[in-house]
């Protein structure tokens, strides 16, 4: 990083090392002190610039990139956010793996993956805190909130920009496990229908099958069958939002502990085996990563599985 100043205005030349990251995360490490919540104010008003033009929140920098920053008041200083005690024992007991390249963690359900919109610490913020010697952490991919699993964290830029390279042409095999409700049809081996981002009523963001949505595919296959519930392996060829949980609800079989795209039965069932989360877990990843073949896979935890013996009923 090259640090020019100017009638208290800094510009920042974004280095190859801080390539990849978010403006906002990138602003956060080069102004000490200054909450993020006057970081996103000076984003959206235009005093932050981006090669002499605004920018967005969420506009990954590049090595090169002239960023303007202004003078940042940093008013009263608030406690460092950190996560709880318990919170950081639960994430160290959920690494699967740390190399030199990568972190990789079993995120638990209900833990968003970064901050935002009422979220006041995800799971990258957290690990962040945890690992303050590593100045490189960045969210390869996304899981949703209520969804448990694996969830890879780049350690430089040149690995964030080869996963994601991989992930655009679809080179990344992901691997979820679903359980729905109702009986899966041996014929449905996939879904293709198009996703376009909506608003409840109630205004709330959802997901819906629209004719003007996004291109958008899955894949299944039955893992094993119940009385009234099928435990399925899903494969997103596409990677939407909420698109498996959607696909799922199109065809008639919303996943079990889900709050937004369900049914009546769906809901009735999730209430009948006591389960208290959706059961949607992202069970295994295989990639390429500098000449190495990573394959990865992360068991369901204790409470699904006690879920499934439920819906088997007695042996």
């Amino acid at each position: 990083m090259n640090d020019l100043s100017q009638n208290g205005v800094r510009f920042l030349e974004v280095s190859e090392e801080e390539s990849g990251q978010r403006l906002d995360n990138y602003l956060l490490r080069n102004t000490s002190g200054v909450p993020k919540t006057r970081i996103y104010r000076a984003i959206r008003k235009g005093e932050v610039r981006v090669n002499k033009g605004r920018s967005k929140v969420d506009y990954r920098v590049q090595a090169t990139d002239v960023v303007r920053v202004p003078p940042l008041s940093v008013g009263e200083s608030p406690a460092t956010s950190k996560p709880s005690s318990a919170w950081e024992k639960r994430l160290r007991n959920a690494v699967l793996l740390d190399n030199s390249e990568l972190l990789v963690i079993n995120k638990p359900p209900g833990m968003a993956v970064h901050g935002g919109s009422g979220v006041r610490l995800g799971l990258i913020e957290s690990l962040r805190v945890m690992y303050p010697q590593q100045r490189y952490l960045e969210l390869v991919h996304r899981l949703d909130r209520d969804t448990s699993g694996l969830v890879l964290i780049a350690k430089n830029a040149r690995v964030l920009r080869e996963l994601h390279a991989q992930l655009r042409v679809n080179e990344v095999d992901k691997v979820y496990w679903a359980c729905t409700a109702g009986k899966w049809p041996a014929y449905q081996k996939s879904v293709s229908a198009p996703l376009a981002k909506a608003h409840a009523p109630s205004g709330e963001r959802m997901v819906r099958v629209s004719p003007n949505g996004k291109r958008s595919r899955t894949e299944f296959k039955v893992i094993e069958r119940f009385q009234q519930a099928s435990l399925l392996e899903v494969k997103p060829i596409s990677g939407r939002t909420h698109q498996i949980r959607v696909h799922v609800q199109h065809v008639g079989h919303p996943i079990l502990g889900e709050s937004k795209y369900l049914s009546d039965k769906s809901e009735a069932l999730t209430q009948s085996i006591e389960l208290k989360r959706l059961f949607l877990h992202a069970k295994s990843i295989s990639f390429e990563l500098s000449g190495e073949h990573y394959e990865l896979d992360c068991p369901i935890d204790k409470e699904l599985e006690s879920v499934l013996a439920r819906l088997r009923g007695p042996r």
